[in-house]
């Protein structure tokens, strides 16, 4: 790739000599801009090669502990999501007019109920999910460590969502049943659903409750741990520890 960029810069002086003064450019200058690489790209490799595979596997393991326990530890408890506007769960968009509905004859109530028997649903599953995020990075090889430190400010997120999107999903769907199933309210949800399910104006996947709260709950979840992924790549000389700094340093806070 360096050699194609450099026969192509050396083409592209070669065609404005032809047209231009000879003062006009210094060609060196422009040709060095062409094919030399960004000054704090090679710090940054440099700096990253220069740790060891143990500090980069070990570092990247506290990280994702760290993550992963916060955001269970905020999410798994009572308004751990419904407290939170930012992660509460509503119903969806195409919902919401047979919420209003609802709320006019009478049964706001009952919207209220069912709103909030979501949201505690996703709080009591949530906490299923930190032995299969502590698995995943156990599993973590050297080679996902590496990829996970140079790449973009949720790799890591990014990483436990391939590992265990689809296993939390099986985890959580029977806990949100249960949950949902204590106030009645699921097969209200689900026929009042299907029915605008069939005239499309809402997804297929969120015609059934158990996978439209599963779905939402996760989506959160990983959310909430890239956030703490990315605090910790922009400022981790405020990590805490001395391993974070030192490895998250490397990348500059990428």
């Amino acid at each position: 790739m360096a050699a194609l960029i450099s026969k192509r810069g050396a083409m592209l002086a070669a065609g404005l000599a032809l047209s231009l003064p000879a003062h006009a450019f210094d060609w060196s200058g422009i040709l060095k801009d062409v094919t030399s690489q960004p000054a704090s790209e090679t710090a940054t490799t440099s700096r990253v090669d220069a740790l060891s595979t143990a500090e980069i596997n070990s570092g990247l393991k506290e990280a994702l502990t760290r993550g992963a326990d916060a955001a269970v530890a905020q999410l798994g408890q009572k308004d751990g999501f419904f407290g939170n506007d930012a992660l509460k769960i509503p119903l969806p968009p195409g919902l919401q007019k047979a919420e209003k509905a609802m709320r006019m004859f009478g049964m706001g109530k009952q919207a209220d109920e069912l709103v909030l028997s979501m949201n505690r649903a996703a709080e009591a599953a949530v906490p299923e999910a930190k032995p299969l995020l502590v698995n995943a990075v156990k599993a973590m090889t050297l080679e996902d460590a590496k990829g996970i430190l140079t790449g973009g400010k949720t790799s890591a997120t990014d990483f436990f969502r391939r590992k265990t999107e689809a296993k939390l999903a099986e985890r959580f769907a029977p806990i949100v049943k249960a949950n949902t199933d204590k106030l009645g309210l699921a097969q209200q949800y689900n026929q009042y659903a299907g029915m605008a399910a069939q005239f499309n104006l809402v997804d297929k996947k969120q015609a059934n409750v158990e996978r439209y709260v599963t779905q939402q709950a996760l989506d959160r979840l990983y959310t909430l741990i890239g956030e703490k992924e990315a605090a910790i790549r922009a400022n981790p000389m405020q990590a805490g520890s001395d391993l974070l700094k030192k490895v998250f340093g490397a990348v500059g806070g990428k």
